[in-house]
Formats: C-alpha cells, structure tokens, sequence
C-alpha cells in the first residue's frame, strides 16, 4: 500500500493547491483559534471547493461543542472529523453518530503506556492519529514541531488505518516510516517557513520523500 500524506493547517488558495499538485491525499484545516493555522467554517469552505474528488478533506478540532461541530459541518467542507483534545471513546462515538461523518482520534504519545491508551479508541474511531505529547506549558495539542520516539510503534498492528505526525519534515519522513511502520504521515509545521505559513517546495519535498520511502 502507497504511504498516505496528510498536509495540515492549511489556510490560502495557494497552500492548498500545493498539497494538492504535489499527491497529498488528506488535507487539513484547523478550527482552533488558539492555533496560527486557525480557518473559520466560511473559509474552510472556499478552500475546499477547490480540493478534487479523491482527496480528503479534514476538520481539526479540539474539544469542540456540538454547536461548533455543527458549524464545521454544515457546508460539506470536512469529509472527516479530527478531535485533537481530550476527547474520550465516548465523546468520539457520540460525534460519529450526530455528525454523520468518519472521525480521525489523534493521541498524544511520550512513552508506551500512551500507546496502550489507544487502544480504547480502535473500536469507535475510523482512523487514528499519533502525535508527540505536547509540553506542559503549550496552548495546542499539535503543531508544536516535536516528535516522539517513533520506535514505541515499531511492531505495533492495528484494525484501522493511522498516521504518524509530530515534528516531521523532509529530511526525517523516511526515516519515521522506517522505524515506525506508518502506513501514512501528518505534517504541518515541517513544511513552513513560520508559523501558518506553508511553502510550496517543502510540501513538494515532504510528499515525494514519503511515497519514495
């Protein structure tokens, strides 16, 4: 199976068409305000308008209400639901049900009880996300440029699709696949040259050195 390229926090008709002409196959718009990636539902809305039949679109979220959930959904700009909080097995099944679309549980991962944690969340959500645990002090669950050690998921079988995220970039993907045996990669920070602000070539560089991987 090909390696699947999420490129998340994605916020201009120009990153967008990037992620895109360069094979991503998921794309990522963050609906947390505290994050520099921030879209509103409105503009989440143009963006994906221009994202082709065959990629996915993908909302993130973080211990978002019903009401905001509601928003988010509302235009068809989101074909999956990610929930980058607290969100617990419960709480992923209730949003499965309401909103009626596949949901993508992200988990925080520093050491191996955290990926045992996970295993409470393989029979409720559709998809699952591996992400470095953020520092005590961060205002965001992700896009913080850290990576775990990627060997804690060497070996690791899983019944549903996930993705490795967490501090990848250009030069580190083969190497995170190779060690941890994703089937599929996040990134968002890896390919900026600031916060918020993608840049072409390195999206370009990520999703060529992930499928060459």
């Amino acid at each position: 199976m090909p390696i699947q390229v999420k490129i998340c926090g994605l916020k201009t008709a120009d990153a967008v068409d990037a992620a895109v002409t360069a094979g991503g196959d998921l794309v990522g718009f963050v609906f947390f305000k505290k994050s520099p990636r921030h879209v509103t539902p409105a503009i989440a809305g143009g963006l994906a308008a221009r994202v082709p039949v065959g990629v996915l679109k993908v909302g993130l979220t973080v211990d978002a209400t019903d009401d905001e959930f509601a928003a988010i959904t509302g235009n068809g700009a989101v074909d999956i639901l990610q929930l980058h909080g607290a969100e617990t097995p419960e709480r992923v099944a209730e949003v499965r049900r309401k909103f009626g679309l596949p949901v993508m549980k992200a988990l925080p991962i520093a050491a191996p009880e955290d990926v045992e944690v996970a295993r409470a969340y393989e029979g409720v959500a559709d998809r699952l996300l591996f992400d470095a645990k953020p520092p005590k002090d961060a205002d965001r669950p992700g896009g913080n440029a850290l990576a775990f050690d990627w060997g804690l998921l060497a070996g690791t079988r899983w019944n549903l699709p996930w993705l490795l995220a967490g501090g990848l970039t250009p030069d580190n993907v083969q190497a995170a696949i190779r060690v941890s045996g994703a089937p599929g990669v996040d990134v968002s920070s890896g390919v900026e040259t600031a916060p918020g602000h993608k840049d072409a070539g390195l999206i370009d560089a990520f999703i060529k050195a992930a499928k060459a991987g």
